[in-house]
């Protein structure tokens, strides 16, 4: 299993720092949230180039992701999505993010819709949705990147089904891929959440990983919350990607999270190994 862990949970740390303590804690992948402190969408080759060298130093197979919480407006979070009036800035800068992964050698991009603005009318909110994405799929066959598209629970396109109809209003496009959370799917999917693995597969680009329960969308460290995971780890087995911790707001404590988490998965996955040897 290739374990890495979002940056957006070493606010405290720059990007190098992170990416060195996670090495030595033996991660090797790290998802990159593109955002202050880190990199942003406005960063120079060269910085890009600096970065990409050094997690190859580090051996280190790198995602990027694009859920900063102010990244483009310091007053309103998240702001603007897909669904807004004032999209165009959201589509400019996930295809940044897209030339950003290019040159850093990461082959997935995540994104995910945004919560529906009030103002804008459900069937207006999908079509907008359909229309970037078109938009933004043209862009990821151009420079070679995969998207990976996440359900967020609150947003537009919530879960699985969101998930599922949306890629078929894009035609099955392949570059569409699906950034699977397991948290949410314990806090809100209507399938265990080894079954919503096995569903996700035949789209799975990237992997989210943290504890949660059930209705209580809350990123926990692992053992906090409801979800058995080796159970979870064997519907995973064969997956090639990053299956990456995303624990954003444990920041304070980022480098001894990072090793409980590590632990913890490795312990999971034998476990998971184990049962699947006596069967």
């Amino acid at each position: 299993m290739n374990w890495a862990y979002c940056t957006n949970g070493f606010r405290d740390h720059p990007l190098d720092q992170t990416l060195e303590v996670l090495a030595d804690l033996g991660y090797t992948g790290a998802a990159v949230t593109l955002d202050h402190g880190h990199l942003m969408p406005g960063a120079s080759p060269a910085e890009v180039g600096r970065i990409a060298a050094l997690a190859g130093r580090l051996g280190l197979a790198l995602a990027v992701e694009t859920g900063g919480r102010y990244t483009l407006d310091p007053r309103r979070k998240h702001f603007p999505t897909l669904l807004h009036d004032e999209a165009e800035a959201r589509v400019r800068f996930l295809c940044r993010a897209m030339r950003i992964a290019a040159d850093l050698g990461a082959p997935v991009v995540h994104l995910w819709s945004g919560i529906r603005p009030p103002e804008v009318p459900e069937g207006e909110a999908w079509d907008r949705l359909v229309r970037h994405c078109e938009r933004l799929l043209s862009e990821a066959d151009e420079v070679g990147v995969t998207l990976g598209f996440e359900p967020e629970p609150g947003m537009l396109v919530a879960d699985l089904a969101g998930y599922e109809r949306l890629r078929d209003l894009l035609g099955g496009h392949p570059g569409f891929g699906l950034t699977l959370d397991i948290g949410h799917c314990r806090c809100l999917e209507p399938y265990d959440v080894p079954e919503c693995v096995e569903r996700a597969k035949p789209y799975l680009v990237h992997v989210q990983i943290e504890d949660m329960r059930r209705g209580v969308h809350e990123h926990l460290e692992f053992g906090e919350g409801e979800i058995d995971f080796p159970p979870v780890l064997a519907a995973l087995d064969g997956f090639g990607g990053l299956v990456a911790v995303e624990l954003a707001r444990h920041s304070h404590a980022a480098p001894e999270v990072a090793r409980r988490s590590i632990e913890f998965l490795r312990r999971a996955h034998d476990l998971a190994g184990a049962g699947r040897s006596r069967r």
